[in-house]
């Protein structure tokens, strides 16, 4: 809304640590030793370097196995994809989907979010600021749910104790789509979601 009082117009300066507010020309946080700024000037850069790093780790983690099982008579590597596809048809069409969601669906689905705020707030966009907070907010609220498909290897890997007989092990695509996951979430974190907002006061969104 036009009109709207913001800390920044005031001359103050939140504390994005423990929410305390202090006049804008404060270096640091009293309360938690935090550095103040009342916006960051390199949120843009960090986030497209940690979104980068995310999107070449999260290659390998679908060209890769995740998981390998061996056994006396026989050896299986299996894909996120096609560990999906063998659980489907094995009639397991519900963890399927589960793995398949949150494996490559959510991941490609924050890849692009993070994306469209970056190039929101370098370009402007006709998604209202708080459409934009609101997109931001669930990229942070699903981020917690991608690490499913590394959370279910080691289940299965730790269930598995017959290791004369078989054995199941995290595929070499386990870290990499673990490091995907860290990386497109500090891209997320990167963002500093005041430059959002400012667009108000330039007349866009």
């Amino acid at each position: 809304m036009m009109g709207e009082t913001t800390a920044r117009a005031e001359g103050l300066v939140g504390c994005r640590r423990c929410a305390r507010v202090w006049p804008i020309r404060t270096p640091r946080c009293a309360r938690c030793g935090a550095k103040l700024q009342s916006r960051d000037p390199a949120s843009l850069k960090k986030l497209w370097t940690w979104w980068g790093l995310g999107l070449i780790a999260y290659i390998p983690a679908n060209l890769y196995p995740m998981l390998e099982t061996r056994t006396f008579l026989a050896r299986s590597d299996d894909t996120i994809i096609a560990g999906a596809i063998k659980l489907a048809q094995h009639g397991a069409w519900g963890i399927a989907a589960i793995i398949l969601i949150a494996s490559v669906v959510i991941p490609v689905a924050k890849f692009l979010a993070v994306a469209y705020l970056a190039l929101s707030v370098r370009y402007g966009a006709h998604m209202s600021r708080r459409s934009r907070h609101w997109l931001y907010e669930f990229v942070e609220f699903i981020g917690r749910w991608s690490m499913i498909d590394v959370f279910v290897v080691a289940v299965l890997a730790s269930l598995v104790q017959l290791n004369v007989v078989a054995s199941v092990t995290a595929g070499p695509a386990a870290l990499s789509f673990a490091l995907s996951v860290i990386f497109t979430m500090l891209a997320a974190q990167s963002l500093d979601t005041r430059l959002v907002w400012d667009q108000e006061a330039k007349g866009e969104g």
